[in-house]
Formats: structure tokens, C-alpha cells, sequence
């Protein structure tokens, strides 16, 4: 592996700023959050919160990675603006590691970008190396999954990774899986063979509105986040909050205009999950049975809400 190191330069500002935190007597290091767009993320969760935290909190860059190494342009072209007779702005990828303070002035890193499409292991030894200079005590990362639940309830949680006694009362779905990797994924396994504590977060959306923006599953995400690292964040709760009432409206308009399919998918997730609700209070680990819609059943009404979701917006 070529060297990890020459897929990242530090901002010496940035760096020092972690310097002179992590050096002070009292410092238990840094937490560090981090999400990368461009696979599973439902209901653009991790992305949600990613924008919010950089939109409402102070933050100066650490490390920049390059990514004209790590980043394929033709699979994901990044925009560029043309007017009336000129192209006159590019707007360049950035995968950058930024330094963060909460409400209180509490300082933590956040590591955000698009997802590597090439090197993932040199990519990852690199987010090691980045880690253990800084002094990180605790990496976090957090997206979302689609699943078989109702946007009638409250947002489940999956914790993963070796510190998920940090989210205590959440019981796992399955035993084992097989599913496509990530960078993300990848960074977790790694950080955790070094005998670093990770926690991952994952926010589960209901595969109806996967593909919309679903403000709950960030607002869950977000609040998970402050509970486990101590963080405060009211302004990216309060402006998730907001969102997710409108959302939760919207959704309940597209309802009440009569689709009696996607109201009987609706209707069959809140059975399921207030049955097996019931038999976790009850000490039982079998719920009844549920009649639920098939798989094919469910995957059409999603593809038909969000297409008529997508018609109706604006333009």
C-alpha cells in the first residue's frame, strides 16, 4: 500500500486549534463524528445532519483529502454553472475533516464528504492515521436505513460497532447479514481491529419514503448523538424538529387524499410494530401473526408515492 499519508494534506490553523484543545490538562480528546454521501443513506439522513451541524455551528478545517485520487467524476460529475456565455463556477468535491463547537463551545471533529470510490483501504488507514494524531477518543457515524416500519411511530434505532452500550435498550433485527460494503462501514471495522470505540447509528425510515428527505430519522440521529458524546445542539434539533412536522403533515396529506393502497401498506406496518411492541412489553419474543402486504406490494406503493411525491414538487 503506498503511503496513506499522500491522500490528505493538514490546514496548519485548523491543526493547531486541535493542538492547543487536546494538549490542555483537563482533555479527554476529541469526539469525532463522521459520514460520507453516496451509498445507504435513507431518508438522506446522515446528509440532514451533516448540512445542519455546518450551517448552524462555528467550524474551521482540520485535513483536507485530495479528492481528485479518491473521487470517480464521471460516476458522480459535480456541478458547474454556466452564464449567458461562460462556465463561471465549479463546485469542487470536499472531503474534509472540520473542527466543531456546540452551543456551549464544546469542540469535536466532524469527518464529511463524498464517499471514496477508489483506494478504500489506503482511504482508510489515512482516516487512522488523521484519528490518532488528533487525538480522537470516540469516532460516531450515523445514516439511514429503510425498513419495514411505519412513519406513524417513533424512529428505531440500530447501534453498531464495539461501543453500543453507549445507546443502551435497542435489541439488534437479525443475527447476520450479508450486505454491500461502504467507506464508512469499512473506517468502523478498522478503527475497531486498532482498539479504537466506534459506534455507529443507524436511524430506521420507512422504506416508503426512503428516497425523500424523512427530517425524523436526523432529528433521532441528532438527539442519539448529543445523549451518547454529551454535545448540545439545540439549533440543529430545533431546526430538525421544525422540518419534521412539515414532513409528517405532508405525508398525512398524501394519505388523506385516498390512496387506499398505500393506506393498507400504512395500516399493516403500525399491526406489525405495535405486535411485536406488545410482545417485547410482555416479556415475549413472539409477536402474533400479522397479514401483511408482499414485499413486491410494498416496493410498488414506494416507487408510486414517491413518484407522484416528485411530480407534485415545485420546480
Amino acid at each position: 500500500m503506498r503511503d496513506p499519508r499522500e491522500l490528505y494534506t493538514w490546514e496548519q490553523s485548523g491543526l493547531d486549534a486541535v493542538d492547543e484543545i487536546v494538549g490542555e490538562p483537563d482533555s479527554a480528546g476529541l469526539v469525532m463524528l463522521y459520514h460520507f454521501e453516496g451509498f445507504m443513506d435513507a431518508g438522506d439522513t446522515g446528509e440532514q445532519v451533516v448540512a445542519r451541524l455546518l450551517d448552524s455551528q462555528p467550524h474551521v478545517t482540520v485535513a483536507r483529502f485530495d479528492t481528485d485520487r479518491l473521487i470517480d467524476y464521471r460516476a458522480r460529475r459535480p456541478m458547474m454553472t454556466f452564464k449567458r456565455n461562460q462556465w463561471v463556477s465549479y463546485d469542487a468535491p470536499l472531503l474534509e475533516l472540520r473542527l466543531v463547537r456546540d452551543a456551549t463551545g464544546t469542540p469535536f471533529l466532524l469527518l464529511a464528504g463524498p464517499e471514496p470510490d477508489v483506494e478504500w483501504e489506503r482511504f482508510v488507514a489515512a482516516v487512522r492515521q488523521i484519528t490518532e494524531r488528533v487525538g480522537a477518543r470516540l469516532a460516531v457515524t450515523f445514516h439511514g436505513i429503510p425498513m419495514g416500519v411505519p412513519h406513524t411511530r417513533p424512529v428505531g434505532l440500530t447501534p453498531h460497532g464495539n461501543r453500543m452500550d453507549l445507546v443502551p435498550g435497542q435489541r439488534p433485527f437479525f443475527d447476520e447479514a450479508e450486505v454491500p460494503g461502504s467507506a464508512a462501514a469499512l473506517v468502523e471495522l478498522r478503527l475497531g481491529e486498532a482498539g479504537h470505540d466506534v459506534l455507529g447509528i443507524a436511524a430506521h425510515v420507512p422504506h416508503y419514503i426512503a428516497r425523500s428527505t424523512y427530517p425524523d430519522a436526523a432529528l433521532v440521529v441528532v438527539e442519539a448523538i448529543t445523549s451518547v458524546t454529551g454535545l448540545v445542539l439545540p439549533e440543529v434539533a430545533h431546526a430538525l424538529r421544525g422540518e419534521a412536522l412539515r414532513t409528517q403533515d405532508e405525508i398525512e396529506r398524501q394519505l388523506a387524499e385516498g390512496d387506499e393502497e398505500l393506506v393498507s401498506v400504512v395500516q399493516g406496518l403500525e399491526q406489525q410494530y405495535d405486535a411485536v411492541a406488545g410482545a417485547e412489553s410482555r416479556g415475549s419474543l413472539v409477536a402474533e401473526p400479522v397479514e401483511l402486504p408482499s414485499a413486491e406490494e410494498l416496493g410498488a406503493e414506494l416507487e408510486r408515492f414517491l413518484a407522484e411525491r416528485e411530480d407534485g414538487e415545485p420546480g
